[in-house]
């Protein structure tokens, strides 16, 4: 059973989205061991947080690309199709993107 922010729905993901989108996760991923790494060998409080805030902007970069993605597919079919409650679907994780 998922948890209660995860839906049933899959998206089939063409080669090239999925390589960009795992590589920016890898990428990521090694930034944050990059971060233990450093808080283990007691490195500098400023030095930490600059390495933390480009974390952020990274994952910030990957939610615009998974966003851009999913309003370019998954949004658009469904409109084309007439399911309007993606709409409101979008909205709502936007609302959850802002805060």
């Amino acid at each position: 059973m998922p948890c209660e922010h995860c839906t049933q729905k899959k998206k089939h993901r063409d080669d090239d989205e999925y390589k960009k989108l795992l590589n920016r996760l890898s990428r990521i991923e090694g930034q944050i061991r990059g971060i233990r790494k450093m808080v283990e060998s007691d490195a500098y409080c400023t030095d930490i947080l600059v390495q933390v805030s480009a974390v952020s902007a990274a994952l910030n970069a990957f939610n615009k690309e998974l966003l851009s993605n999913h309003i370019h597919t998954c949004v658009a079919n469904d409109i084309r199709e007439g399911n309007d409650e993606t709409i409101d679907e979008l909205c709502e994780t936007l609302k959850k993107l802002m805060k």
